[in-house]
């Protein structure tokens, strides 16, 4: 397969990996081979843009035995060439640490164990479950993919990456994580990480913000890969760009003197890592305020807030939130006469999202208003209920913390 993305990987969720992209492991690589195949590279026919120069022998080899003395271990995904978890922590580990998926993962297969579970699932508990996770757009294409697979390859995952790309949601770096993983494909992954590392190795020119340069880069990393690696060796490979782009080719303070490759990269050579990777369109944030009117009924035998679902498409799609307005005056005259008066304003609450800068002002209202009056849909939810409902992080925070 011949893979050549204009895209980041998946989204899936994923926004643009950019090289911000959090640290993280993925999944089937073993610290030992029990099968060693050759290692050396393909025949460098391919030259790296801009210098001109051959691509490095050695590179795999390297990685290889860096990865199985060095690379991490342990992690609760690792191990395993069951594609329905490799596939889940691919995704969950899209622009998300580590720390946080380790917590998220073992839950979500708890609740889903294996792909047909997850398919059969009502939406609302798959987004309940992934909430707090952020980029809520992985979650609904996660389910997507689950009742696709079930519906049309009966539960089962395709084996190969491009067949695993015509899956909803599945990019071609994640398909060809999974093929590696699981079935000892030929194919190497492009995700943040690893175009950092690569431009870097291979002092990069291309500019990533062109399809041309992406394409150019996947190809290279295709030359780069083992000749004619054993499953467990493309494991330890895919790890190991992975290990490398997360512990020691960071972003901003890569570890050059600690790296495997040092001998064999361009930039390292040259002092001009933190140049790596060319990328000239920059990310243009906008700033928005909105107004949460948080309606709360304390008659009833516990408290409970009024939700109403965001729409299909734009932030906290399909998630469960307060009503949203665009200002304070839009908020107080969406409520009946006589209630506008009795609004507490709470703190501000600021939070960042990929491309916005979001300013929350929650408004709390306690009673019982009817905001069914205005023609609104929604439902009520008891506040000890809220962990059954997909509710964006921040606003979970808020509404589990609302003054008595």
């Amino acid at each position: 397969m011949s893979a050549a993305p204009g895209r980041p990987q998946a989204s899936s969720h994923r926004s643009p990996q950019g090289e911000g992209t959090p640290m993280r492991s993925a999944p089937g690589c073993s610290q030992a081979s029990s099968h060693r195949s050759p290692q050396g590279e393909g025949t460098p026919v391919r030259s790296a843009p801009g210098p001109g120069l051959p691509l490095p022998t050695g590179f795999a080899t390297l990685l290889i035995d860096w990865q199985r003395r060095a690379g991490r271990s342990g992690l609760p995904w690792q191990g395993t060439r069951d594609p329905y978890r490799v596939w889940l922590s691919e995704v969950m580990l899209q622009q998300t640490q580590v720390s946080t998926v380790r917590n998220y993962f073992p839950r979500f297969l708890a609740r889903f164990p294996n792909v047909r579970a997850l398919a059969e699932a009502p939406a609302d508990d798959v987004m309940a479950l992934w909430s707090g996770l952020g980029y809520y757009s992985r979650a609904r294409h996660l389910h997507r993919c689950a009742q696709v697979l079930v519906a049309r390859h009966s539960g089962v995952f395709p084996v190969d990456a491009q067949t695993l790309q015509t899956l909803p949601g599945i990019g071609a770096s994640t398909a060809a994580a999974i093929a590696a993983f699981c079935h000892g494909e030929r194919i190497s992954i492009l995700d943040g990480n690893v175009r950092r590392v690569l431009t870097r190795l291979l002092a990069f020119e291309g500019d990533l913000s062109q399809a041309g340069a992406q394409r150019a880069l996947w190809a290279l990393a295709q030359d780069l890969l083992p000749s004619e690696p054993g499953p467990d060796d493309m494991s330890a490979y895919t790890q190991g760009l992975m290990d490398l782009g997360a512990t020691v080719c960071t972003r901003s303070r890569p570890q050059c003197d600690g790296c495997p490759v040092q001998a064999l990269c361009r930039a390292a050579q040259a002092g001009t890592a933190l140049r790596y990777p060319v990328k000239t369109r920059t990310l243009k944030r906008r700033h928005e305020s909105w107004w949460l009117l948080v309606l709360r009924d304390v008659s009833a035998s516990g408290p409970r807030l009024w939700l109403e679902r965001r729409p299909a498409r734009g932030i906290w799609a399909g998630l469960f939130c307060t009503p949203v307005f665009e200002s304070e005056a839009l908020a107080c005259a969406a409520l009946p006469p006589g209630h506008a008066g009795r609004i507490q304003a709470l703190a501000p609450v600021a939070h960042s999202l990929t491309h916005r800068e979001l300013r929350l002002h929650p408004l709390l209202l306690d009673g019982q208003p009817d905001p069914l009056a205005a023609g609104r849909e929604g439902r009520w939810v008891a506040l000890a209920m809220l962990e059954t409902v997909g509710l964006p992080a921040p606003l979970r925070q808020l509404l589990t913390q609302l003054p008595n």
